[in-house]
């Protein structure tokens, strides 16, 4: 019986040709585990819709179903909205108040923050009116910002950056006192001026917290404002909720509630997005 003999380069070829192959194959379980993701991610929300599509339909009476409609209904009447133009109209109003209100809160949030911070005797003397103001509602001030400045566009973007601006500034002024002082310290000794210092030193690493206060205020911007809209508007996705609630437009009204839902979830990940870009040189 004769005896084969593998040359050892061969056998090592074919050793690595196959481990190569392997390595270029996809794991057997590769999908499984992608599906394993999107549940983990977003299980909860689908089954929430699963739940809301077959309550109304087998535990609510007819009669009661009026006022919670299966999840279809509701999107067919969004479907209805969205085909009409009449929802883009409303959350373009939405959107351009509240994008203003945001915008002016960080442009002064952010940079009110920075000076208090700076300034021991400033921060002493302002804080206990900032504490007033953090724990004052802003929907508690509607009335007030109604009666002074009337049911306009003004009244509500004002409110918008009352309810953002506070978020920010906190943020701001806690990101900025928690610099390291050894940075700032070896700022001056570089010959760096205050406003260098600010820009170098300060800013970059307040930003991670700086963009927290930012996201808080996001989710403010739209919140709140969609209650001011509820009083004295003719257009927004809060005028739109109360009028279909009047009008007895039901899936209507739960449709533009839904969007309200997805509008401040998208600001909420685009927020989380730019935090990303602008803090990657943080998480190296």
């Amino acid at each position: 019986m004769s005896t084969i003999h593998v040359p050892a380069a061969e056998s090592s070829k074919a050793k690595i040709t196959g481990e190569a192959t392997q390595l270029a194959k996809p794991p057997r379980n590769a999908h499984s585990n992608g599906l394993r993701k999107i549940l983990d991610g977003s299980g909860a929300i689908i089954l929430f819709l699963v739940v809301w599509e077959v309550i109304p339909q087998l535990v609510l009476a007819p009669s009661a179903r009026v006022f919670l409609p299966p999840l279809h209904e509701v999107l067919g009447a969004l479907w209805q909205l969205v085909a009409s133009g009449e929802l883009w109209v409303h959350a373009q109003a939405s959107l351009g108040r509240s994008i203003a209100g945001f915008a002016l809160a960080i442009l002064t949030g952010v940079p009110a923050g920075l000076v208090i911070a700076w300034y021991p005797q400033v921060k002493n003397f302002l804080n206990p009116l900032l504490e007033v103001f953090r724990n004052t509602a802003a929907l508690a001030l509607l009335p007030v910002f109604t009666l002074l400045l009337g049911i306009g566009e003004t009244s509500k973007i004002s409110i918008v950056v009352f309810a953002a601006f506070f978020p920010v500034l906190l943020n701001t002024i806690l990101g900025a006192q928690s610099v390291d002082p050894l940075l700032i310290r070896a700022a001056r000794t570089l010959g760096l001026t205050n406003v260098e210092i600010f820009a170098k030193v300060i800013l970059p690493s307040a930003l991670p917290t700086i963009f927290t206060g930012i996201r808080m205020a996001g989710t403010a911007s739209v919140l709140v404002l969609i209650a001011a809209e509820m009083i004295g508007a003719k257009a927004g996705l809060g005028y739109l909720i109360t009028n279909s609630q009047a009008s007895f437009l039901i899936p209507q009204m739960y449709a533009a509630i839904l969007t309200v839902s997805i509008l401040g979830f998208a600001v909420n990940a685009g927020l989380v997005a730019l935090e990303r870009r602008f803090s990657r040189w943080n998480q190296q």
